[in-house]
């Protein structure tokens, strides 16, 4: 039971890790299709981790996650050097693990936490 409430608090987990998981694999030589699937699974993550944090109160994590999804968007995309994109794919990958750890739903207080007024 402890595991599934750990998924329940942790809705952005499995997508930021997945996302990390192909940022760590960009690191090798792909066809051009990969980074394209890249940046769009990336892209996808990063905006609902960004939600996750808004809806978690993780100021943090919007902020980043939304930077990151402006990176790495699909339609608009921004051209680097390969030796950059490594850099900032071990940047993120990072940010995505860290935020799969970390980001959790806040739980409401018992009424222990509260104290008693009798």
């Amino acid at each position: 039971m402890a595991a599934r409430q750990s998924i329940t608090q942790r809705q952005h987990f499995i997508p930021a890790l997945i996302a990390a998981c192909m940022l760590f694999g960009a690191l090798g030589r792909w066809p051009y299709s990969y980074y394209t699937l890249l940046r769009w699974v990336t892209f996808i993550a990063a905006v609902f981790v960004a939600y996750c944090g808004y809806a978690y109160r993780k100021p943090w994590a919007i902020w980043a996650f939304i930077y990151i999804a402006a990176l790495l968007n699909p339609i608009l995309s921004v051209h680097l050097a390969r030796q950059t994109w490594q850099i900032i794919n071990l940047a993120t990958a990072t940010a995505f693990i860290a935020a799969a750890f970390t980001i959790t739903k806040p739980t409401p207080p018992t009424p222990a936490d509260q104290g008693t007024n009798e």
